[in-house]
């Protein structure tokens, strides 16, 4: 019976989900103090069904119980343990029982962490967190049933898709839905304002450390998809402009601009009615992602299955909630005024051209990523829009980020003081140059690497010459506090990210080749001497294994072993082999059998790819780090401070002040 009480389990949190949608603001709206102090119950009872649902799914996969639809289409008995309990997540109805018990993990961190805001503020964000569990929670009993029943049991399962038999799939999704389903709390802290009418600043430095976790969590999940794709699809690359790519990257744009413009908004009081306004669109743009994946309108390696009925019932919560939000925000916007006035040369000036490329840029990703639907629409056929449209728009506007970057935190807040843009100027430009020539001299030939190595020598450099302004300036102790050690972090990612993605593309070298055992080719600075293919077999698979040694200068560097796999239901997979370095990676991808004993195959040299994903490991260190910074842990929380527009000369003890 245990699958029908998981049922029983969702249905009582969908009833608790209603209930905590409605009787905190209710409560809130009349100001009754015990319908308020309702929501941290509602909120733990929800979790507490959502957890015993989540936990009954995995125990079926965990015993095998093939009555399950779900467990029988996505495992057997010959699937490894590991892929058992990751399989929970592997297709539509249980990664969305994993949307929901994330979900529910932020609002439960919100009811313990959250205690010192405001009563009727935080009945309103509980409220708001409900309402978008009940529709969750509803699509799920109602489209995406995980506990419906085969009878009789089949004696063994389907298999779950070889794409996904890898350890990626184990941290990947987890990762990647913290960051769609954390932008929810911002969305809610941003219409619990709206409700309530309280549009000053203040919920905003609520709001921070709440988004910047979301923000942090969407990059290393995002991180974690590039190199999953890199390693288990063998194509060698890291980013395709997939459409599902394309569905994490816009929140994750639009969340960039919204911690930029949370700063704003925290520190001079300024840009409030946008910082509502891309509150909203993050996590509509979450929403988006959501749909687009599992509406089957969308072809991708990354998509689910075809459903129509699903699809509809996500368009239409899709129209309601940014409809909903976008009409209340209408109501209010006009009602958000004030904030610091600003001078054209100042920090505020900086972040606002990012704040601007940034959106600029998700538009732009969106229309591509939607084009080819809209086209079919109106039959005009189906355009495919890839990579020579997206890379260089993508490359063009982020180009003036890249070039205000490192000006952003050299500024003071308000009004800049030219002297230090002229003599960081300079300086900048000079290590850039250099950079370049040095770049030049190693061998970089192509305009696109000589940009790829300027650019992130641009971006570092501002950085290093902001670290030591602050180190010879600020009193010691309020150097670098945590806020300000996130940015250095996140921004030096850039640089580093910046790096890895143009020197890649540049420096990289691929063959395709067909080789007998005994063949051997130039890749590079490397030569691949191939010794054939044998059979071997897995737990759940057989693959026909090759085996390349790899040496340089005659000199053995390393044998490599790629895989093409075949699983029982007649699936064939590759698996690539790699030596990662630091440096560079040697890549090794089997194709098919092409006759008298040759195997065609894939090899690359890949410099500096790994950059590509320390860089991302980068921005999201930093954006876990500025959740620590001592501003966000006030007892009571303030307005905030008034920062002088250009104090002169500038106080220490006020230049400690700045933040990110």
């Amino acid at each position: 019976m245990n699958p029908e009480l998981g049922q029983l389990a969702l249905i009582l949190a969908l009833i608790l989900s209603a209930l905590q949608c409605l009787l905190p603001i209710i409560g809130a709206w009349r100001n009754n103090k015990p319908l308020m102090e309702t929501a941290p119950s509602l909120a733990i009872g929800q979790f507490v069904f959502i957890a015993m649902a989540y936990g009954i799914l995995t125990w079926a996969f965990w015993t095998n119980d093939f009555s399950v639809a779900y467990v029988a289409q996505n495992s057997n008995l010959a699937l490894p343990w590991f892929y058992k309990l990751a399989a929970v997540w592997g297709a539509h109805e249980g990664s969305l029982l994993l949307w929901m018990l994330i979900l529910n993990l932020w609002t439960v961190a919100l009811v313990v962490l959250g205690g010192k805001l405001p009563r009727a503020f935080f009945a309103r964000v509980i409220g708001v967190l409900g309402f978008v569990a009940f529709g969750f929670i509803l699509y799920m009993v109602a489209t995406s049933n995980p506990f419906g029943r085969i009878l009789p049991a089949p004696a063994n399962g389907a298999d779950l898709n070889p794409v996904l038999q890898d350890p990626g799939l184990t941290f990947h999704p987890p990762l990647l839905y913290m960051g769609y389903v954390g932008f929810s709390v911002a969305f809610a802290f941003a219409i619990a304002a709206l409700l309530g009418g309280e549009l000053k600043a203040t919920w905003v430095r609520w709001s921070r450390p709440w988004t910047n976790a979301a923000w942090a969590f969407l990059t290393i999940g995002i991180v974690a998809g590039s190199a999953w794709a890199y390693y288990e699809l063998g194509w060698g690359g890291w980013w395709f402009w997939d459409p599902v790519e394309n569905a994490s990257f816009m929140p994750w744009l639009i969340g960039t601009a919204l911690i930029h413009a949370q700063a704003i908004t925290d520190k001079r009081g300024g840009l409030r009615a946008w910082t509502l306004l891309l509150s909203i669109f993050g996590f509509a743009f979450s929403l988006l992602g959501t749909f687009l994946v599992r509406s089957g309108l969308l072809t991708s390696v990354h998509a689910f299955a075809f459903a129509p009925k699903r699809g509809v019932f996500m368009l239409v919560y899709l129209a309601v909630v940014i409809g909903g939000s976008l009409a209340l925000y209408a109501l209010r916007a006009p009602r958000v005024t004030g904030g610091k006035s600003f001078a054209l040369a100042s920090r505020e000036t900086m972040m606002l051209i990012g704040n601007l490329m940034l959106t600029v840029a998700c538009a732009m990703v969106l229309l591509g990523t939607l084009y080819p639907l809209v086209g079919e629409a109106l039959n005009i056929g189906r355009i495919s829009v890839g990579p020579p449209y997206f890379g260089p728009l993508f490359l063009l506007l982020m180009t003036p980020l890249v070039l205000a970057l490192p000006f952003g935190p050299l500024s003071r807040w308000g009004k800049a003081d030219l002297k230090v843009w002229r003599r960081a100027l300079v300086r900048i430009v000079a290590l850039a140059a250099a950079a370049g020539i040095i770049g030049f001299i190693i061998g970089v030939r192509s305009w696109y690497g000589l940009l790829g190595v300027t650019a992130a020598t641009w971006v570092m450099t501002g950085v290093a010459l902001f670290a030591i302004k602050r180190w010879r300036e600020a009193p010691r102790g309020k150097r670098y506090p945590f806020e300000m050690l996130g940015m250095m972090l996140a921004h030096f990612g850039i640089g580093v990210f910046i790096a890895g993605a143009i020197l890649t593309r540049s420096l990289s070298v691929e063959q395709d080749v067909s080789m007998r055992p005994g063949a051997g080719t130039v890749v590079g600075a490397y030569t691949f001497n191939f010794k054939g293919v044998s059979e071997v077999r897995g737990p759940n698979y057989r693959a026909q294994q090759g085996t390349m040694l790899i040496t340089r200068h005659g000199k053995p560097v390393v044998t490599l072993y790629p895989q093409k796999r075949t699983y029982p239901g007649g699936q064939v997979q590759t698996e690539a082999a790699i030596q990662a370095g630091i440096f560079r990676d040697l890549y090794v991808s089997l194709g098919d059998p092409v006759g008298d004993n040759a195997w065609s195959l894939r090899v690359y040299d890949k410099p500096f790819v790994r950059w590509i994903w320390g860089g991302g490991a980068l921005m999201m260190l930093g954006g876990f780090v500025v959740m620590a910074d001592k501003r966000f842990r006030l007892k009571h929380a303030i307005e905030p401070e008034t920062v002088p527009a250009r104090p002169d000369p500038v106080p220490r003890a006020k230049l400690a002040e700045g933040g990110a």
